[in-house]
């Protein structure tokens, strides 16, 4: 498999080298790993930071980022703003069909500017930070949580709240508008090895 961009999580990160988002991700056992090989054996276990693309280094892992949860989860907002309190600007994004788990996030200077996340199986949206920004808008996704009360919704109030839930194809819709859709780069420009490595919450690679 070459490439990345769905059934998989991955940051965004703006004019750093792969060297420094490996740092921060605090990366071991490294390996300098071609495009095709690093995003396929992430998709496994670990986490590979690709060489740039213009402006962005990519970081992308299925299981491991965040390191051992999800962005559901309430150590997620933390887990983001420490990198990029190291790192500046810090994007994530995920997705996830079967579970309907969608996410995007992003994260300036230690500060988590905007984050949402919708689970379908659950009907929830356990992250909902700031105010939606002009690109979810003008797609009109990700624009509206559940606010207290909503169990009384009617069932057109529950039809506009759904329309505006995301799919896969709209994480990369935001992706490719906040920073650089994965899918929309050509894997035979990426001729520069990446860096792949496990998280320090892991164990190697089992063999």
């Amino acid at each position: 498999m070459t490439g990345f961009g769905y059934k998989t999580s991955w940051l965004a990160v703006r004019n750093r080298t792969p060297v420094e988002v490996a740092d921060a991700l605090g990366l071991y056992d490294r390996e300098l790993l071609d495009w095709a090989t690093g995003t396929g054996r992430a998709y496994q276990h670990g986490v590979y930071v690709a060489a740039p693309v213009p402006g962005w280094t990519l970081a992308h892992s299925r299981r491991h980022l965040p390191p051992g949860f999800d962005a559901a989860e309430s150590s997620f907002p933390d887990w983001l703003t420490a990198l990029s309190r190291q790192l500046g600007e810090v994007q994530f994004f995920a997705n996830e069909r079967v579970p309907d788990y969608h996410a995007w996030a992003w994260a300036r200077d230690g500060e988590l500017m905007r984050a949402y996340c919708f689970i379908g199986e659950l009907g929830e949206v356990p992250l909902f930070v700031g105010a939606a920004t002009a690109d979810e808008i003008e797609l009109g996704i990700g624009i509206r949580g559940l606010t207290p009360g909503c169990e009384n919704w009617s069932d057109e109030e529950w039809t506009a709240w759904y329309d505006t839930t995301p799919c896969e194809s709209d994480v990369l819709a935001i992706a490719g508008r906040w920073s650089i859709a994965p899918t929309a780069i050509d894997d035979a420009t990426v001729t520069t090895p990446g860096i792949y490595g496990i998280p320090p919450s892991f164990s190697s690679v089992p063999q």
